[in-house]
């Protein structure tokens, strides 16, 4: 049982952090592209605040990966930037803390569009 103990927590997490955006898209008048830019702003506030870290250390991937978990990454690089570089830390830290996720993202997407060809519906 110890074993999917992990995969158990995962899944609540990354599985409520999508339940509340498919509730958010389904009963506000949100747009799909607000309620992504709330989530990265949630995820910066509670990673600033520290609230996020535990999270983190207790559902791994199902906090990690959401956009609030980028969120929490970017918050994460500025505080380190700003106590190793003072406060043009607060420029560099976010850039170098996601630079590797948003490098992935723009290779894959490029390699997606390199194989497949979108069509009209």
């Amino acid at each position: 049982m110890d074993m999917i103990l992990p995969y158990i927590r995962c899944f609540l997490v990354g599985g409520g952090l999508c339940l509340i955006g498919q509730i958010l898209i389904d009963k506000t008048a949100l747009t799909p592209a607000r309620i992504l830019t709330t989530y990265v702003v949630a995820g910066v506030a509670l990673g600033a605040l520290g609230v996020y870290q535990p999270l983190l250390d207790w559902a791994g991937a199902g906090a990690a990966v959401p956009l609030t978990g980028f969120g929490s990454a970017l918050a994460k690089g500025v505080r380190e930037a700003v106590a190793e570089s003072g406060w043009l830390g607060v420029f560099t830290g976010g850039f170098s803390a996601s630079a590797a996720g948003i490098c992935a993202a723009l290779v894959f997407g490029y390699l997606c569009a390199l194989f497949f060809r979108a069509r009209e519906k």
